[in-house]
């Protein structure tokens, strides 16, 4: 048997005066369904996961179990197991009565032992079930913790960063078998990690979190294709997204660019439904995202349909064996976003009142107005601007030098060397524009603003 699990409206405090280490948080979980919860430490992932088994009162919302109200229900009658981070192993137990604990526990008396040794016989412990977990090395301990969760036959599995405290190799078999093991209990399973990597290989789906809000929740290849923001483009992927400061120029007469500094894209014309979308940012700042692989390294005359030509200085090579990443320094600004990527958005500021005695509604007023105007705001923190030594007005801090303002990945076979000008091209089909807040405008975002609201 398996569950649905729906959150609606979930919130968790600490303390009275305490922030919310949950905000609001809506998901539905389906019967069956592989749900990762991705996010940087601290930004209420676990939290989420302790709520959904009980350990963790909820502040506010609902919990809904197959539909039916959870929030006061205790751990045990939630009929769920769960899978810590630190394997939690009686030391005085063989991994026989380790796995046969909670069995014991719900059944005393009962012969539990044909479900212990097919449950080892599924994880492949059977030579391990009469050693103590000090006997035994990370791998095999969470096994047997997989096994005590397994050999229930829970409605819904919950594991909060199980393989976080093993190497890389092991992570990676250990990663294959819960994968291969959930689809084979189908299982409502629950998966809490930092890691993108085991969120995008093991995940039907993929909920990201920061600062305790849900910023996205789809599947792996739409979280990668289409992020929502700038800090979902920025966490998900391996190299990170290239994100670069832009100028949207528009001009009646003439192509539509996005201008990069020393350099720019050109839209090819007839404009796409996408790029029409973006006269809006006429002479507006913009962040402009390019994951590595929408960048190639050709000749102008070797354009596809769509691709547009830049030009780059090698800066850096970083030899990955299967490719190689090439760090090029196309006079581009990198969009230095603190704000935009952090794990948890900074405080802002409580506004003073001003000093020539308007109120902050009034501040609030002009500032609308200013926007509507056309100003725009800018990439870095005004706020944190202000608190800055010397003040708004004082010369801005020197952004920190990176090798590089654009990485793209190529193949190991390419001979490439440091200060070499290179011929790129710009797949503009693989184009994200965000605007100064952090949302996508391009590709089109699902839901298209009311232009006149």
């Amino acid at each position: 048997m398996t569950r649905a699990i729906s959150l609606h409206d979930v919130s968790k405090t600490y303390g009275t005066k305490g922030g919310r280490v949950v905000d609001r948080l809506s998901l539905d979980i389906a019967p069956g369904e592989f749900l990762v919860l991705l996010g940087p430490s601290g930004c209420g992932k676990s939290t989420v996961l302790r709520m959904i088994a009980g350990l963790e009162e909820i502040t506010e919302g609902q919990l809904l179990l197959d539909g039916e109200y959870a929030n006061d229900l205790p751990p045990a009658g939630r009929d769920m197991a769960m899978v810590f981070q630190n394997f939690a192993l009686y030391p005085n137990m063989t991994s026989r009565d380790n796995i046969g604990f909670p069995l014991r526990i719900e059944s005393p008396g009962a012969d539990h032992g044909a479900r212990v040794g097919a449950t080892a016989r599924m994880l492949g412990i059977e030579d391990l079930l009469d050693r103590f977990p000090g006997q035994l090395s990370g791998g095999e301990r969470q096994r047997v913790a997989m096994g005590r969760a397994i050999a229930r036959h829970p409605s819904a599995f919950l594991m909060d960063e199980p393989l976080s405290n093993l190497d890389a190799k092991l992570r990676n078999h250990l990663r294959a078998e819960i994968a291969k093991l959930t689809r084979q209990l189908k299982v409502t399973t629950v998966y809490v990690t930092h890691d993108q990597s085991e969120a995008m290989s093991l995940g039907d789906r993929v909920a990201v979190l920061r600062g305790g809000v849900l910023q996205q929740v789809d599947t792996p290849r739409a979280v990668y294709g289409l992020p929502r923001n700038v800090f979902v483009a920025a966490f998900v992927g391996t190299p990170r997204i290239n994100l670069l400061r832009g100028l949207v120029r528009a001009p009646l007469d003439g192509a539509m660019t996005v201008s990069l500094g020393k350099q720019f894209l050109r839209l090819p014309e007839p404009l796409t439904m996408d790029h029409q979308l973006l006269r809006v940012q006429q002479g507006r700042e913009v962040i402009v995202g390019l994951r590595s692989e929408a960048v190639r390294i050709a000749k102008p005359s070797a354009a596809r349909p769509g691709e547009v030509p830049l030009t780059g200085l090698v800066e850096h090579l970083e030899f990955q064996g299967h490719e190689v990443l090439v760090h090029f320094d196309t006079g581009s600004r990198p969009a230095v976003v603190p704000d935009l990527e952090a794990p948890r958005p900074a405080r802002r500021p409580a506004r003073r009142r001003r000093r020539d005695g308007g109120t902050a509604l009034e501040w609030l007023r002009e500032r609308a107005g200013a926007l509507r105007a056309g100003s725009s705001v800018a990439l870095l923190d005004r706020a944190a601007e202000a608190e800055a030594p010397g003040g708004p007005d004082a010369p801005a801090a020197p952004e920190p030098r990176l090798p590089g303002d654009l990485v793209v990945r190529t193949t190991p076979d390419l001979r490439l060397r440091h200060g070499m000008q290179v011929p790129l091209l710009v797949d503009l089909a693989h184009l994200f524009v965000f605007d100064q807040h952090g949302e996508r405008i391009c590709p089109a975002p699902d839901h298209l603003p009311d232009l006149e609201e």
